[in-house]
């Protein structure tokens, strides 16, 4: 039987730097005492994430403070490596002039027709996560933390 590629555990560090690249993750939340799941469009700020949203579920789930949780990820299924970043914590509408203003020039275009007129930050509670990658490839410590390959 084939062996699977090691589990490495990330760093806040790394995930924060990993969270920087794609622009899509999933915001898992509770939409009528169920849980549902929608792909997003994001951004990190600071070392939280932030999602531009048009309002519904996704916005109601900010205004009750509900707790969410985001996942990201980059997988390549033939490599059989990727990694995955996952956020919880709780989530509040961005209603500052001043970073409603920074956030609104920075974040990229929706996929999706509609305006999208509101920002919901997550702020971070908790981050994890986990990188499989072939074992003889350098490892990266994340900036400032290490950052030399080992």
């Amino acid at each position: 039987m084939p062996k699977g590629q090691p589990l490495e555990e990330l760093n806040r560090r790394q995930c924060l730097d990993l969270l920087a690249g794609p622009r899509v993750g999933r915001l898992v939340f509770t939409e009528d005492a169920l849980p549902a799941v929608q792909p997003v469009n994001y951004r990190v700020w600071g070392d939280d994430v932030v999602i531009r949203v048009a309002g519904g579920a996704k916005l109601a789930a900010a205004t009750q403070n509900q707790v969410v949780a985001f996942e990201a990820d980059e997988v390549d299924p033939d490599l059989r490596t990727g990694w995955s970043v996952t956020v919880v914590g709780h989530a509040e509408p961005i209603t500052d002039v001043d970073a409603l203003v920074e956030l609104a020039g920075t974040f990229l275009q929706p996929w999706v027709e509609g305006r999208r007129d509101h920002f919901v930050r997550i702020r971070t509670e908790k981050m994890t996560g986990r990188r499989f990658r072939d074992p003889a490839s350098p490892r990266y410590h994340g900036v400032g933390e290490g950052a030399a390959p080992s």
